[in-house]
Order: C-alpha cells, then structure tokens, then sequence
C-alpha cells in the first residue's frame, strides 16, 4: 500500500497535466462539432445577435481557418498528452512499479478518447448553439494566436502536394451534362414532370449564367453614407431588402462603391443609433463570375449580397441571395420583374409585346416561346441590343431585327432607358445580316 501511495505521489504532477490536457483536447474537439454542426440559418440569426453570437458568424466566416487552427490545437495537445503519458509509464516502471505503469497506459489512452473526443463531441452535437457560443471567445483567441504562421503552414502544404502529386486533379463525380441527361429522361408523373424539371435545368443552368445578368444595375438602389439611422430612411421606399452602406475608404470617390449592407429584418431590434453598427460584409465578385459559385461563395461566407465589378474595379451592380433563389425557383425570372417590381413583357395582341429595355434577352425569348444563348461580347439587355447596333442612344422609331421578331423603340429617354414593341415578321420581309440583327434609323 505504502509502495502505491508512493507511485501516485511521484506521477501526481503529471497526471494533472493530463488531466488539464484532456479537458482542453475536449474544449476543441467540442468546439469544432458545435460550430460546424451549426446550420446556415443559425449563422444568420447568430450574425444579428449579441456580440459572441456575431464573433461565431464571424470565425465561419472563413472555415478554413477555423478548421486549421483547431485541428493544429488538437493535434499539438494529443501529441503532448501521449508523450506525457509514456514518459510518466516509464518512469513508474523504473521504479519497479510495472503492473500499476500498464494500467496508467490503458486508463490514460481510454480518457483521452472518452473524455477528450467522444463526450464533448455527443454534448456539442445536441447542444451545439449553447456551446458554440459559449467557446466563441476562448477560441477566437486561439485563432488570432495563430495567425502569424497560418501563411507558412499553407504554404507547407502547397510545396508538399506539388511534390508528391503535381498533376494530380481533383475530377466531379458528375458533369453537367449527366445531369442533363438525367433530368431528361427521368420518369416523373404527369403532374409535376414539367416544373420540377424546369426547376431541375435552371439549377444547372446556374453555371452558365454570369452575374452580370442577375444583377441589379447601379442606379436601381440607393446608396447610403454612415451614420444613417432609421429617421434617414424613414417613409422612403427602399428597392432591395437591405441598406447599402457606402464604402468608408472609397465613398467620396465612388458613390456606388459598397461597404456594408443592413438588412431590413434586423431593423425590429435597431434603435436610433447608427444602423451600420449591425451592418454585414458583402462579398465582391467580377462581373462574369457564374451564378453557381457566386451562391457558393454567399453560402460559404454567410453573406446576402455579393457586389459585381467590372474589369476596373467599378461597382456596376449587386446580387443578392434572394436574387439567386429567385432565378431557381420561379417559372420566369426576370432581373427587370426584380428591379421595375412590375410585368416587364406585356402582350396587347396577338403577337404583339410592349418590352421594357433592361429586359434581358434571354427573358424575352422565354417569353416568346423559344431557347436563347447569350453570345459572348455581353450582349444581354433590349437597350444592349439598340445601343451595340445604332452605336448611340435610340430614338423613338429605331427598329431593329432580333430571332425573327421587329423590335421598335416608342419611348426613349436621354439614358437610354427604352420601351419598344414586339412585333413578329415574315420570312420575305426580314433580311437580317450577318449577326443575325437588322437595324433602321
């Protein structure tokens, strides 16, 4: 008895240092489940909450760094836990204590997994908000702590797969045209084959469209400059469901650059301060980004609205998630139905349309009854179409041959915005030219 009461004494330092290894093993394995395990909707709520709600938001931000800086914690302590634990078992056996050495292995190996890996990843799972905000602060610490060599890991990585595997690349389980095939020859019932399957082709058809043909153009938004409160926007009508909040750095110079964005469904907690203290980061993608990875890139970085930017940097125009959503579900997305709020392709008679000029063309031919691939130069618009043929502003009267249909302008203002009609013409009468569009002035 006295020989065992002797061994502890000598390993009680160690075994405390396990101890407190466990339970920090365990506070990052738990952190990383209940923060992963969290949905995109909790992020979104959690993004408008108190302040250790919005730092969890704010740390899945950028996941990857979250998931290397925990995995790096977590392999650092289980490497000390073991290496502690074989010194302290060896050191028992020299003091002729062997028996009580292998059960200090056994019981130090079944802690680490119980206490550090599977209890506090079962409790993270079924309370994954509560702990998620909780280890939000401690964390973020860790995080920041590792910044400094969060770039040379990255960059061991890099060298490490470019040596073992340089041409090695990563293929799709399916391509899009499997897919296609797939949506077309599926055996769906009479009722509901044709809208599922248009809501099936559009979902593909997300990596096709660019984001300039979603967005909404400058122009169509207002902008706003911080400090705003609710008495600036009161009894305005706002075009989109959030604020835009002018760019701090660069909003004297370039009014449509955007900073922040509120959204309107958190102005039910907002008071008469500053409304961009609960404003959200927009995320900036180029113009002929695809609608596919602009959503991946919403998704992923929790944010609602993606800014689109031309070849200069210029702001020309924002996409929002609902914008996106909007293009998969309904029937006929329009990005003038969006903008204009109203019906942008009206039929007053048989074959016979009145056509707001931001109608895209792709829009239009949906509406006309047939399948139309944008070309290449960016041609996507009615008043695109006029401005790329008459190499000025249209006039009322300016008519131009499109896909067999007459198009003429009958008003026109001094920007360009158009209405024209939509006329169907005959075969004998239409000699279009070699780009398929004949234009009168």
């Amino acid at each position: 008895m006295n020989g065992i009461l002797e061994a502890l004494t000598l390993v009680l330092p160690g075994v405390l240092v396990l101890l407190g290894l466990t339970l920090a093993s365990g506070f990052f394995s738990g952190s990383e489940t209940a923060l992963f395990y969290l949905t995109r909707d909790e992020l979104r709520t959690l993004q408008l909450g108190k302040p250790r709600e919005r730092l969890v938001a704010q740390l899945l931000r950028d996941p990857d760094r979250l998931l290397t800086a925990v995995l790096f914690w977590n392999l650092l302590i289980n490497l000390t836990y073991f290496a502690l634990s074989v010194v302290l078992a060896r050191q028992l056996s020299n003091e002729g204590h062997t028996t009580l050495a292998g059960v200090m292995s056994v019981v130090s190996v079944a802690s680490i997994i119980a206490f550090g890996e599977v209890v506090p990843k079962s409790l993270a799972v079924v309370f994954h908000r509560r702990i998620a905000v909780l280890v939000s602060l401690p964390l973020a610490v860790t995080v920041r702590v590792l910044d400094p060599i969060l770039p040379w890991l990255g960059l061991t990585t890099r060298v490490i797969r470019r040596t073992v595997w340089p041409h090695v690349r990563r293929e799709p389980y399916l391509h899009a045209s499997d897919l296609e095939r797939a949506v077309e020859t599926s055996n769906l019932s009479a009722e509901t084959i044709l809208h599922e399957q248009q809501i099936l082709h559009r979902i593909l058809d997300l990596s096709e469209i660019t984001a300039e043909e979603v967005m909404r153009p400058r122009g169509t938004y207002t902008t706003h400059s911080s400090p705003v409160s609710l008495k600036d926007i009161k009894g305005r009508i706002l075009s989109t469901d959030y604020l835009m909040l002018r760019d701090s750095i660069n909003g004297d110079a370039d009014t449509d650059a955007i900073g922040g964005v509120v959204p309107l469904s958190s102005l039910w907690v907002a008071t008469d301060d500053d409304l961009a203290k609960n404003s959200e980061p927009v995320l900036h993608v180029p113009w002929c980004a695809s609608l596919a990875d602009v959503l991946q890139m919403l998704r992923t970085r929790l944010c609602d609205v993606a800014v689109v930017v031309n070849e200069y940097g210029e702001t020309i125009g924002v996409v929002t998630y609902e914008d996106v959503i909007d293009t998969v579900l309904v029937p006929h997305p329009s990005r003038a139905k969006r903008v204009l709020r109203r019906e942008v392709v009206l039929k007053v008679a048989e074959g016979r349309y009145h056509v707001d000029g931001l109608t895209t063309l792709r829009y239009l031919a949906q509406r006309l009854g047939f399948e139309y691939e944008p070309p290449e130069d960016r041609l996507l618009t009615v008043s695109g179409m006029f401005q790329e043929e008459l190499e000025r502003m249209p006039q009322v009267g300016d008519t131009c041959v499109w896909e067999g249909y007459s198009l003429r302008v009958i008003e026109a203002s001094d920007r360009g915005r158009l209405r024209v009609v939509v006329d169907k013409v005959s075969e004998e009468n239409s000699a279009p030219d070699v780009s398929g569009n004949q234009v009168s002035q």
